[in-house]
């Protein structure tokens, strides 16, 4: 899979994201061929709470159900476009890179 810059859904567990874009590529990580996905999305002020207490417990099932993808994995990369989302009607820009855990 390339880049995809229609909407797509990836589960982190139980939270949906709605991908602007998104990459799924395989990476080299000690001597194994792991899953790596790039996703781009906008978090609003209300889901801020929601999504940010998620991206802290780091370890996650990861599903991209379009492509039928499912693997365990951690944050590799992690940034945000505004770090203060409580002021109503605010929309963030949210980059996050995942890596597959070896197994």
């Amino acid at each position: 899979m390339g880049v995809k810059k229609n909407m797509k859904k990836v589960l982190l567990d139980d939270l949906i994201l709605n991908a602007e874009t998104l990459q799924c590529k395989k990476v080299q990580l000690k001597g194994k061929e792991l899953h790596k996905l790039i996703v781009d999305f906008k978090v609003r002020s209300e889901d801020y709470h929601h999504v940010t207490t998620k991206l802290y417990e780091n370890d996650f099932i990861i599903k991209i159900p379009e492509e039928k993808l499912e693997f365990s994995g951690t944050i590799h990369k992690y940034s945000t476009s505004i770090t203060n989302l409580y002021e109503v009607g605010a929309v963030g820009d949210y980059h996050l890179e995942l890596v597959e855990k070896p197994s």
